[in-house]
């Protein structure tokens, strides 16, 4: 069974289709979303019904819940949020349609899956919480707590947008980057493929060139502001380039595939 990974797409169309069919190259035969449909990029209500029509298998993200949020707290956050993250919701929750919202809200924030014998708990951000980052800089303190209390042989995440395969007191922790708004300074979109058997796992992580232009350049006809087009031409986060608290076209590469 191998089964891509892919996470915190923000709403980026062509990163998401470039990722779909390199996929479908290394013949997988499962999708799994870590969460963080939108956001940020110019696609949102494209980007839910690309993943739906896929037949991807989907947890929600915190930044997909507080979008869903904002016609109940946008008053309130005007008053308290950087007016590039309250444009940010505002805009993602006007263009999403009524089916995509409906969509997200139907989505759970954790999926326990038993695979070849093997636990595996896809989760957005920690098996604790949905905005905490794991990623290579998480303490292997913190991440020794975590599988002791996770019940799971494999945690599955994203929200760090930082790519992660790594063992730690007999579990694994892997994350596959982000696929529309990496933060490394590498614009290319970032996910990975799991191939399970009954015997072992193995984890692959690939960057993917895609039409990074196409994608600034349908942020800026939609007068979003410039740092969101930005974000994705420079492969940056909003806190770096701006210094605003984030909410928390080469050749494909793949990197080294560590045996897990």
């Amino acid at each position: 069974m191998r089964v891509a990974l892919i996470a915190d797409v923000h709403a980026n169309l062509p990163a998401l289709e470039a990722v779909l069919a390199h996929a479908k190259d290394q013949g997988v035969s499962k999708v799994w979303n870590l969460g963080d449909a939108v956001g940020y990029g110019a696609f949102p209500d494209e980007v839910v019904a690309l993943l739906r029509k896929a037949d991807v298998l989907s947890i929600i993200g915190n930044y997909d819940l507080k979008v869903l949020e904002f016609k109940e707290k946008g008053k309130k956050w005007q008053k308290k949020k950087h007016p590039e993250k309250y444009l940010a919701f505002e805009w993602t929750y006007q263009h999403l349609s009524k089916k995509s919202r409906q969509y997200l809200r139907f989505l759970s924030q954790e999926l326990r899956l038993k695979v070849k014998g093997k636990r595996i708990l896809l989760t957005h951000g920690s098996p604790t919480s949905n905005e905490e980052p794991l990623g290579p800089e998480t303490p292997e303190e913190r991440l020794r707590e975590l599988a002791k209390s996770a019940k799971a042989d494999v945690i599955i995440c994203g929200h760090s947008h930082q790519p992660l395969a790594r063992q730690v007191g007999g579990v694994w922790f892997i994350n596959p980057g982000s696929v529309g708004r990496p933060d490394d300074g590498d614009p290319r979109a970032s996910y990975a493929v799991l191939e399970i058997t009954a015997d072992a796992l193995s984890v692959e992580h690939f960057r993917v060139g895609y039409d990074v232009q196409a994608a600034a350049t349908a942020i800026r006809q939609q007068q979003l502001p410039e740092t969101f087009a930005q974000m994705v031409l420079q492969g940056r986060s909003l806190d770096g380039l701006t210094g605003v608290e984030g909410e928390s076209d080469a050749s494909l590469v793949p990197a080294e595939a560590p045996s897990l």
